[in-house]
């Protein structure tokens, strides 16, 4: 199973941008997708996660700027950004709890894309 993130890249402070992350290969079906974020300190935070069913949560901190969505026919998540500031700033990694085929049996794994990166300038 791959999660390819895009969509990141340099905007403006009050600007939008709409990431993207695609899951692909041995999967059976796809459970909670999320959006974590991680600044120039290391420090990765949760910005939100919808269920299978499409409902989201999100954390306080972009609760009315972010706003997460998903079409499981394409096994894709989405990521509207309204930007605020410097602060918005990081690199944004998706995730997938993902429910896969080995043999004749099922398994489950949360799988981490690779990361987009979004630079905002004021």
């Amino acid at each position: 199973v791959q999660l390819q993130a895009s969509g990141g890249g340099l905007v403006q402070a009050g600007r939008s941008l709409r990431l993207s992350c695609a899951a692909s290969g041995n999967i059976f079906k796809i459970n909670d997708m999320g959006w974590y974020r991680e600044d120039r300190e290391g420090e990765r935070e949760f910005i939100a996660r919808i269920t299978e069913d499409g409902r989201p949560i999100y954390n306080d901190l972009v609760k009315g700027r972010f706003s997460i969505s998903r079409d499981n026919g394409k096994n894709t998540i989405y990521l509207q950004l309204n930007i605020q500031g410097p602060e918005d700033t990081a690199v944004y990694y998706c995730n997938a709890d993902v429910v896969y085929f080995v043999g004749t049996y099922y398994s489950q794994k949360i799988y981490w894309g690779q990361g987009t990166k979004v630079t905002v300038s004021s």
